[in-house]
């Protein structure tokens, strides 16, 4: 499935955890916090991100689900 986020949102999205910017991994679908002390990844399901903590996967612990 191909990601459709808009530029304009992706500019004013943030990470709630750290206030980070993000960045897309379209490969995964996820958001990623672009602060190296935070990494969380947050999902992007049916071309909406998640930005939720607790929904957030912390790249530094766990590879990502297949």
């Amino acid at each position: 499935m191909a990601l459709f986020l808009d530029s304009t949102l992706l500019e004013i999205l943030a990470c709630p955890a750290c206030h980070s910017s993000v960045s897309v991994d379209r490969e995964a679908q996820e958001l990623v916090c672009n602060s190296a002390q935070c990494s969380r990844a947050y999902p992007i399901r049916d071309n909406i991100p998640i930005m939720l903590i607790d929904q957030a996967r912390d790249t530094r612990l766990r590879p990502n689900p297949a």
